[in-house]
This record gives structure tokens, sequence and C-alpha cells, in this order.
């Protein structure tokens, strides 16, 4: 298991849960699988895997409140499961620190493929910060109060760090990319989740939203009808 993708599943449907389980192994993950929210959150603590999927509806504690409980000790990446696409729960996954979301039912290979885009975005930040600790040359920008150590993978505001998750570090990355430049939620579903194809623009509205909360509300200007942009 050491060399292997721990994939913590949380789910109480036996057969959605013991079917992914298999699709998942089959891939090369590793998969510890739970029926409720109490006992995922302690194999999280126990195991501390290297990403977790959580259905929304599972009982003792709710998914969305299992991923504010995760994302309070750690940024591990978290992707959401949802019977259905409704918004109140897309969002509420989301603004609990959710870096995505799958539909039910979904097909194996697209769930594998969401959780290979994640442990990507994963990597590729905490590689960054590999590189600054080995003493390459950190790479800083600077937009007012907010600076940013693009090799090191840091943020800080007034001084003061930003914790962001991987998700939220790359979204700040496209923007720091091309300051000024309005980028489409298109663009970003397509750089920052990797969808090569039309996404759920949700998944953007709500990390930019939680992004502004942590870098200041006026960092990030929407504009009406096109997307964002990052103010210069």
């Amino acid at each position: 298991m050491a060399d292997q993708t721990h994939v913590l599943f949380v789910e109480d449907d036996d057969v959605i849960r013991e079917a992914t389980q298999l699709a998942l192994e089959r891939d090369g993950f590793a998969v510890t699988a739970m029926p409720d929210g109490l006992s995922g959150l302690e194999a999280f603590r126990a195991d501390r895997p290297d990403i977790a999927l959580l259905d929304v509806m599972v009982p003792g504690l709710d998914g969305v409140s299992l991923c504010r409980s995760i994302r309070d000790e750690s940024m591990v990446p978290v992707i959401m499961l949802s019977a259905r696409a409704d918004a109140i729960d897309v969002v509420l996954g989301l603004e609990a620190g959710a870096d995505d979301y799958v539909t039910k039912p979904f097909d194996g290979a697209v769930l594998v493929a969401r959780v290979r885009a994640v442990l990507r975005r994963f990597d590729r930040v905490n590689g960054s910060r590999e590189e600054a600790e080995a003493g390459v040359l950190a790479r800083a920008l600077a937009f007012g109060e907010l600076e940013i150590d693009t090799v090191g993978m840091e943020v800080r505001r007034a001084g003061s760090p930003v914790a962001l998750t991987p998700t939220e570090m790359r979204l700040l990355l496209e923007f720091s990319s091309a300051p000024g430049t309005v980028l489409s939620r298109d663009r970003l579903l397509e750089r920052v989740w990797e969808y090569g194809w039309g996404g759920d623009t949700r998944v953007v509205d709500v990390h930019v939203q939680r992004l502004r909360g942590k870098i200041g509300q006026d960092r990030i200007e929407t504009v009406r009808g096109f997307g964002y942009k990052l103010k210069a």
C-alpha cells in the first residue's frame, strides 16, 4: 500500500461502495471504504489518505460536515459525490472546502479521471514546494499587499501567510499569470480543473468566492458576461 495512492471512500450504499472500491482498486488505488461519516472521520485520522471521496448523504456525519472536519485538519484533496446535481448540495460541498464534485450515477472511468486530475494539482503544488526547499530561486509576484511565491507555492497578504488548498493555489496562479486579463469560466475549468469539455461553472464561482475571502474581496473582479480578472 505504501507505493499506492490511498483513497478514503465514504458511501453508505453497499452496492455503490463495493463496486466503486473495486473499480478504483483495478486502477491501482488502495482504498479504505467506510459506510458513514463518523467512521470515515476516524479512518481519515488513522490513515491520512492521499485523497477523500465523500458522498453528501451519509449517516452519522453527513459528507459536507465531514469535509469541513477534514479541511480543518488537512489540505488533502476532497471530491464530493452527490446523488443529484442539486445546486444546494454542490455549493455546500464546495464551500466546505471540496476541490470538485461528481454526480451519481457516475462512470468509473470518469471518477478515476477526476481523481487523477485533482491529485495532479496537489502534486504540482507539492513539487514546487520541494524545489523551493532544495534551493531553487523563487519567483515572487506582488499585487498590492498580496505576495505570491510561485515556486515555494506560498502566499502572503500584508505579510501574513495565507493558507490555500491546492486547487485555490492553482486558481490564483492562473489569475496571476495574466493580471488584468479577463479569464472565462470555461478557460478556468480547462486550465485548473482539466475539464476537456464544458463543465459546471459553479465549481469556478464558489472557488473564486473562497479565494476572495482569503486574499481580499476586491482583488478578483467579476466582469459580467465574461468571467473574472485579477486586478493588477
